[in-house]
């Protein structure tokens, strides 16, 4: 694949829309005996995405004070292009879908040495309360959060 002449625009391309981006070092450890990232790593980046986009609703504290957060249902990831050490890798994370006791988010990876997609993702998290070990309706103050962070006003 040619470079561009300017990287980090074909990047910030890549990763237009999506509004939590998180960049990572490809670490040596990653690879597997066939010399590229290990195909389990991969769902390690999207949930370091996931939880980014999660702190930036403060959901945290939010589940602290009322015992409900995200749980896991279902995870998949399209592999692209195999990753290589050495590489820096943005990985990106939006809100695809929202119901009422759940919501889709879709991650994308981007290599930055090969200045492109190198795998997308797909979660679907359920909206849990802990204490009572079940799923609940999205409660209104999280999906206006999510919005505001869709916006570009998070």
């Amino acid at each position: 694949m040619a470079k561009t002449q300017n990287p980090k625009a074909e990047i910030q391309k890549l990763l237009a829309g999506f509004p939590v981006i998180v960049e990572l070092p490809v670490v040596w450890g990653e690879m597997d005996s066939y010399r590229h990232v290990n195909n389990v790593v991969y769902f390690r980046y999207f949930e370091s995405a996931r939880l980014e986009y999660f702190r930036r609703l403060d959901w945290f504290e939010y589940e602290k004070e009322t015992g409900i957060g995200p749980i896991l249902a279902a995870t998949q990831a399209r592999y692209r292009k195999p990753l290589t050490f050495p590489d820096t890798i943005s990985v990106a994370a939006r809100i695809a879908a929202l119901d009422i006791d759940r919501f889709t988010m879709d991650y994308l990876l981007v290599s930055h040495r090969l200045e492109a997609v190198a795998a997308e993702g797909q979660g679907t998290i359920v909206i849990f309360h802990y204490p009572e070990a079940r799923k609940v309706p999205m409660p209104e103050v999280l999906r206006q959060r999510i919005e505001q962070l869709e916006a570009g006003r998070g």
